[in-house]
């Protein structure tokens, strides 16, 4: 069953928008092939680097400061019950049986997925 959370107030990261005259570009991550795009964001997320859509990034990140945010909206999870694979915004994640399959909205649409142990670093049940 799906349940709301908040990310931890401590587990910001760090940011970059690519603004750069650039259409796409791809990359491997989470077993599958990842695509961003001119505007999207370039996340260091504790050492975890990875592209998360401009739309996405702004409804869901606050500038602390200058290259530092935080996600600041619930987001939506429940554990796995068995491996599979995620569409994403960027492409396509692979799971395993006790991950988490996160959505940033509550119908489960901008979907993703973490691992327990990241997951239970990064956010809490909210109130």
């Amino acid at each position: 069953m799906r349940q709301r959370y908040r990310r931890k107030a401590d587990q910001f990261v760090t940011a970059v928008q690519l603004n750069l005259p650039l259409s796409t570009f791809t990359y491997q991550k989470w077993g599958g092939e990842q695509h961003a795009k001119r505007s999207d964001w370039l996340v260091d997320n504790d050492g975890d680097v990875y592209t998360v859509d401009q739309e996405s990034f702004a409804n869901t990140y606050r500038c602390l400061r200058p290259g530092v945010y935080l996600k600041t909206t619930p987001i939506w999870a429940e554990q796995a019950s068995h491996a599979g694979v995620a569409q994403t915004k960027e492409g396509q994640s692979q799971y395993a049986a006790g991950d988490y399959l996160v959505s940033n909205n509550q119908d489960g649409s901008d979907a993703y997925c973490v691992s327990a142990a990241k997951f239970a670093a990064l956010y809490e049940l909210d109130a």
